[in-house]
């Protein structure tokens, strides 16, 4: 029973010791990881020291050893205006925050109207216009464009004129009368039959037309020229 009992605290003794040798080695290892990091670290404080000297050395000539002091001391002064401005850069980027999911559906809405309009035509319109505008450039000299601007309320006018109905109406009368006119098959009229045709309604119609039109025209003119 004794003998069995010392067995046992031998037993005990040894995985005690195993355990202990365990620990030492898991110590050892640390230590040495330690001292090899010691090291790394150590080569690049020496690495990352030199590389400061050399590049202070390259500004020494442009540094004084005041205006590390001076500047310091503004930094110092200024403590409450940094710290406004950090605050409010701070609250721009809340503001920013909060923002973002309307500016995602301002530039969804965006895309949405962009596609839209490609579908309607109106970048494809744009190129073309931009052609026309390329054309007109080309085209016209600067004492042209300069001639369009001292004229362009006399454009204008007459513009505007021609968009009355009554002379919007007149026009498509005509160009409509022209359009179901055959020219390849226009009647001959003799003499004579001319001066029949002059006796019948729309024709003498037709002259006061031209005559009022061509006295009122010279009377204008002259008027203008005065």
């Amino acid at each position: 029973m004794e003998l069995q009992s010392i067995e046992s605290q031998l037993t005990l003794i040894q995985d005690q010791q195993k355990q202990i040798l365990d620990e030492l080695m898991i110590v050892k290892r640390q230590r040495e990881e330690i001292n090899e990091l010691k090291n790394d670290l150590t080569f690049i404080a020496k690495d990352v020291f030199q590389s400061a000297v050399i590049e202070l050395e390259s500004i020494a000539p442009f540094v004084q050893s005041g205006d590390f002091l001076h500047l310091i001391k503004k930094i110092l002064r200024n403590t409450r205006n940094i710290s406004a401005v950090i605050e409010k850069f701070e609250s721009t980027i809340d503001f920013l925050e909060d923002g973002k999911p309307i500016g995602k559906e301002l530039f969804t809405d965006m895309l949405t109207l962009l596609d839209e309009m490609d579908r309607k035509g109106y970048f494809s319109f744009m190129q073309e216009l931009l052609k026309v505008m390329d054309n007109i450039v080309t085209h016209f000299t600067e004492e042209d464009v300069k001639m369009l601007g001292e004229n362009i309320v006399s454009i204008l006018e007459t513009i505007r004129n021609l968009s009355q109905p009554d002379m919007l109406m007149s026009i498509n009368n005509a160009v409509s009368i022209y359009k179901h006119l055959d020219v390849n098959d226009i009647q001959e009229y003799t003499l004579w039959e001319a001066m029949k045709e002059l006796k019948s309604p729309e024709m003498r119609k037709g002259m006061g037309f031209i005559i009022s039109f061509l006295k009122n025209l010279s009377d204008n003119q002259s008027t203008n020229i005065k």
